[in-house]
């Protein structure tokens, strides 16, 4: 079987994953492809986890993990979102790595799934709005305590994904920026879905226009509504070209209010971001959809 674990991270559309997929399901289940509701497994898998930190899973989890999970149903692949997965937001950082549970509890889920293959897939964001938002999560009163008082400009993505490579070698690995999420969306739903290229998705456009004015909305319908053929660049392209022009600041134009930072600071930030961004489309068994 195959298993297909969205997992986050937090603050970056993790709900919008599991409804669009929850959209798409009447077309999914003829390609025997099962998307049970979240409620079915989150609390469980979850407590699974938590106790194998201290004891090995049950000889028959896998077992009573899929009842629950497909309650019935037969499947070849089967989409499950949980964006807790890895730790809530205010244990989203540690000493200065991100999730530091993320590769314990992905082995934790390879070993139990041993007979079955596991694909990860996962989101990621810009630390200098991430930490704020984990932080206003959390009980600590400074953002020096909450990051252990490590510098937040050395606080990298690539540092968390290459444990879990190394934790889980054999599980694949798919992660996007939640900053490219409109342009990319279509394709990861895809992915997530097993989906082959090109197919129709419903919702695809559906983070695209939630930064675009009315207008450019209805244009960008239209536009795409009369030309079938427009492959998958041309198509990114053209949404860059209606953002340039019906963007909305307000729903683009991220405010950072963190005591103690500065705009120098934020800057330095996000260029690390992008830099960590490049090598982390270099590591092995590790897949970047990118625009």
């Amino acid at each position: 079987m195959q298993l297909v674990f969205h997992t986050g991270a937090h603050f970056t559309q993790e709900d919008r994953v599991m409804k669009c997929l929850l959209r798409n399901k009447d077309s999914l289940v003829p390609n025997g492809t099962a998307v049970p509701g979240p409620g079915r497994y989150r609390k469980l898998m979850r407590g699974m986890l938590s106790a194998m930190e201290t004891a090995p899973a049950a000889p028959d989890a896998r077992e009573l993990l899929l009842d629950a999970i497909l309650e019935g149903e037969t499947a070849d692949r089967v989409l499950l979102s949980h964006p807790h997965i890895f730790g809530v937001p205010r244990a989203a950082l540690r000493k200065g790595v991100l999730y530091p549970k993320a590769p314990a509890r992905m082995a934790g889920l390879a070993e139990v799934f041993a007979q079955d293959d596991l694909e990860f897939f996962m989101a990621l964001r810009n630390p200098a709005t991430f930490l704020p938002a984990a932080f206003r999560e959390s009980p600590r009163e400074e953002m020096a305590d909450f990051t252990d008082g490590f510098d937040p400009r050395v606080i990298r993505w690539s540092d968390t994904l290459l444990r879990m490579r190394e934790a889980a070698p054999d599980v694949a690995l798919t992660v996007w920026c939640n900053e490219d999420a409109p342009i990319v969306w279509s394709q990861v739903i895809r992915e997530i879905a097993g989906l082959d290229h090109g197919v129709s998705v419903t919702g695809a456009y559906d983070l695209l226009e939630d930064i675009m004015e009315p207008d450019g909305q209805v244009q960008f319908r239209e536009y795409v509504r009369t030309r079938p053929g427009l492959t998958e660049i041309q198509l990114r392209r053209v949404m860059v070209v209606f953002l340039d022009k019906f963007a909305r600041d307000d729903a683009i134009e991220e405010v950072i209010d963190m005591p103690g930072w500065n705009a120098e600071l934020i800057a330095d930030m996000t260029a690390a971001y992008e830099e960590d961004v490049f090598e982390i489309g270099r590591i092995p068994g590790v897949t970047l959809i990118a625009p």
